[in-house]
């Protein structure tokens, strides 16, 4: 009965756990696949084969989780009685099988027949092997990735993600933010900052497979070794490895003209493979680069499952930097011209370029112009706008005709109910394109001027 309730997931927490109070690290994708494949009776040749490492690595680094293991167990474990010893211990301690306690750097699995922390187990400590050095085969695949450019300062940000994805071992990270805000080089700064952490990078964009099906098959492809044993999933590679994906627009697996909840019918199961990667075991992480942010990382953010969301809003004062560099003038007025476009970098380079051709580089004429300057920006601001559902064209309508912003209790007549007035809200909020600011009266929302001076414009046309 016991034996038949046995998880193997519940073994690999248990011994994570273990070398990390022994070692201070994790297990490597290599300890975890032996672990994984010795469980399923495989032999250390085909293990050697399927992972190509040669047969006396595996063996070695083997040995050495053995020799961990039979110290924690107090008998003597190996290749052939792995499996029977850890289900004699899961028997013996089935009620906190995966609880840990933490002692003086030693793992106690909780249980009645635990070693109390007044009387320790007298063991000698773990000498470490050059095979705890021995480092699986990495496999980087950056073609797709833009080239490293000049960064501005992001520091905050970076270290952020480092925390979510290094030490809290977050399954996915969601980098939102509009077009142009910087999310593919803040990326791209922060992969060449961890790459040494993975086994697996893989970057790739949505805007080159038009079918969910398309991009699965393409990162099994790039996971697979060159002879698969057998058909695995995604979720077993992310097991086998620890695997960094970083996928890029987002935004074009979601249908246009609804609110932001609706993939196309040719992405219509990827809310089931986000919700498994998040709610799966494993070491991976999967970072995902949007315009807006999915619904199901909302969802799984409230059910705690391992998801953070990063919502990118500008360069603040660093932008400084970027006008420093372009060799503007009337520096007293730059923190003006940087709160206008709202730090984006992009916007900012494309006002840059008009201030130098049509000012000669003045910030403070360009300024004195009496109405806020699109120019190259309307295609780009067209994108965002083009996807909205009309109920959210009437918020943003609303909205962009108010001095102060709109408060939510004050419904426009247009909307015949609360709850397509609400839902809009709610979605514009997730695209980004629209401010909260929390007041005694309630939420007011606003645009950003940019924005603002668009959908004046739309109205208008």
């Amino acid at each position: 009965m016991y034996l038949a309730k046995m998880d193997f997931q519940k073994v690999i927490k248990w011994a994570e756990d273990l070398m990390w109070a022994k070692k201070k690290r994790r297990l490597n994708s290599l300890e975890r696949a032996i672990l994984e494949r010795v469980w399923k009776n495989y032999k250390y040749q085909e293990i050697a084969d399927e992972y190509r490492y040669s047969k006396g690595t595996v063996k070695t680094v083997a040995g050495n989780l053995w020799k961990m293991i039979s110290e924690e167990l107090d008998e003597k474990v190996n290749k052939t009685n792995f499996r029977a010893a850890m289900e004699r211990f899961y028997i013996s301690n089935s009620k906190n099988f995966v609880q840990s306690n933490f002692n003086q750097g030693h793992i106690k699995i909780c249980g009645e027949s635990c070693h109390s922390d007044e009387t320790p187990k007298n063991r000698s400590p773990t000498t470490p092997t050059n095979s705890d050095n021995i480092q699986p085969e990495k496999r980087h695949d950056l073609t797709s990735a833009p080239k490293l450019r000049n960064f501005h300062n992001c520091t905050n940000q970076l270290a952020t993600l480092k925390q979510w994805i290094l030490t809290e071992n977050t399954c996915i990270v969601t980098i939102t933010g509009l077009s142009g805000i910087g999310k593919t080089t803040l990326t791209r700064q922060l992969v060449a900052d961890i790459q040494d952490n993975f086994d697996r990078i893989l970057w790739r964009s949505h805007r080159k497979f038009s079918t969910l099906n398309a991009l699965k098959t393409n990162l099994i492809e790039f996971f697979s070794p060159p002879q698969p044993k057998q058909n695995l999933s995604i979720i077993d590679y992310l097991r086998f490895h620890r695997c960094l994906i970083i996928l890029d627009d987002f935004q074009e697996t979601l249908t246009t003209g609804e609110f932001v909840s609706t993939y196309i019918p040719e992405y219509k199961n990827y809310g089931k493979l986000i919700k498994e990667i998040a709610r799966s075991p494993h070491n991976s992480c999967l970072l995902l680069l949007s315009w807006e942010k999915p619904t199901e990382i909302a969802n799984l953010e409230t059910e705690n499952c391992h998801c953070h969301t990063l919502q990118l809003q500008g360069l603040g004062k660093s932008a400084t930097e970027l006008l420093k560099a372009k060799k503007l003038t009337d520096e007293d007025r730059w923190l003006e011209l940087i709160n206008l476009y709202s730090s984006n970098p992009l916007w900012l380079n494309i006002i840059v370029s008009t201030i130098q051709d049509l000012f000669n580089g003045s910030v403070a004429q360009f300024l004195s112009y009496s109405y806020l300057f699109l120019g190259d920006l309307k295609p780009i601001l067209h994108e965002h706008y083009q996807r909205l559902s009309e109920s959210e064209k009437l918020v943003m309508q609303w909205l962009a005709n108010q001095e102060i912003g709109g408060n939510i209790s004050s419904q426009p007549p247009e909307f015949s109910t609360n709850n397509d007035f609400l839902g809009a809200i709610q979605s514009l909020i997730k695209r980004g394109l629209i401010k909260k600011n929390v007041s005694k009266e309630g939420s007011v929302f606003t645009l950003e001027p940019v924005i603002k001076e668009y959908v004046k414009n739309q109205s208008n046309s």
